[in-house]
Parts: C-alpha cells; sequence; structure tokens
C-alpha cells in the first residue's frame, strides 16, 4: 500500500524537512563568512551612552538575516531629558573578501537611520579579537564606529575622523545584555 503511513515513513518524511530547514538557513556557496565577532551580537542590549554631549538611554536588537549570509543590528535610542528626542537606525553587517595580504577578516555594511535615504552609507571594517571596527565615509566626515564585547558588556564608540585623520568623540554607549520583548530570532 503505497499511501500507508507508517513510522518509517513519518521518520522520513521529517528528517526531509529538517534538512531542507537546514539548508534554507544556509548561506549561498561562496557567501563570505560573517566574522564570529559580529555575529556575537546576536540578541537583545540595553544601557545608556552619549551622543555629541547628550545623554540617551539606547537599546539594540541583532540577528541573522538572509540565510545567516548577513547580519542586522536595529538600534533605538532616545535623549534622557526628552523621551520624544528619538533616534532610529538599521545596520547591516556581511562577511567580506580578504584583501591581499591581510589576514583581519574583512566586514561590509550599510547604515540606513531616522535621517532618511539622504543619509545613508556604505562601510567597511574588520574583525578583532574582541570586537570590530566599521569606517562609513559621508561627504563631510569619516564616521569610524568601534564595537567591543569584552565579558558580556558591549561597547560602541564613534568617532568623527576628518579629511586630515583627526578624530573627534561623537558618540559613546555601554549596554548589557538584556532580555528580549519576542525573544531573539
Amino acid at each position: 500500500m503505497a499511501g500507508k503511513v507508517t513510522p518509517r515513513r513519518v521518520g522520513s518524511v521529517w528528517a526531509t524537512i529538517v534538512l531542507a530547514a537546514s539548508v534554507a538557513n544556509a548561506a549561498e556557496p561562496g557567501a563570505a563568512q560573517l566574522p564570529p565577532a559580529v555575529s556575537a551580537l546576536k540578541g537583545c542590549w540595553q544601557g545608556d551612552g552619549e551622543v555629541m554631549g547628550k545623554p540617551v538611554t539606547i537599546t539594540l536588537s541583532a540577528k541573522p538575516i538572509v540565510q545567516d549570509a548577513m547580519f542586522v543590528v536595529d538600534v533605538d535610542s532616545s535623549a534622557k531629558a526628552d523621551a520624544h528626542d528619538r533616534y532610529s537606525a538599521h545596520l547591516i553587517f556581511g562577511g567580506g573578501k580578504p584583501s591581499t595580504g591581510n589576514a583581519a577578516e574583512q566586514i561590509v555594511g550599510f547604515w540606513a537611520d531616522s535621517f532618511g535615504g539622504t543619509f545613508t552609507a556604505t562601510g567597511n571594517g574588520v574583525s578583532h579579537k574582541d570586537g570590530f571596527e566599521m569606517v562609513y565615509r559621508y561627504p563631510e566626515d569619516t564616521y569610524v564606529n568601534r564595537w567591543r564585547l569584552i565579558g558580556g558588556r558591549l561597547t560602541w564608540d564613534i568617532a568623527a575622523r576628518d579629511d586630515k585623520g583627526k578624530e573627534t568623540r561623537f558618540a559613546g554607549y555601554s549596554l548589557a545584555r538584556a532580555e528580549c520583548a519576542t525573544g531573539p530570532s
């Protein structure tokens, strides 16, 4: 009987579903590997910081996307003095092909935020033992983002770098893991 359901057939169907699901969550062949320093951010974070001298609260939600080939970090912050003074960003990271002679894991990125399309930027970076660094170029300045995860504490510092290479602190945050509202993806 071809249509009879047996434990063996159920097990075979289940194995096929599990295999298909695991293949669906794998990056395409040849995709550059996402550095572990980026994927270590997976989950939710909350903390405090300051942007251009203004104290803020900040939350991050981070997860792999597009079959684990890339990673997204969604950022929400608000000024401590005025909860209506808000900012949001959507950061996408992916592994990049190593440049000749560079053993560091390369990262490519895209920055979009609540300032809209005119202020989006692509970025490049490298992975380090305890974090990673991304550089985003805008017409007026270059922004250097330094992410560090040490002992369960995440720091994210942003410096504006002018065309002469001088850096000025733009923002800095200190965050701890937090429970996700709907659980990490």
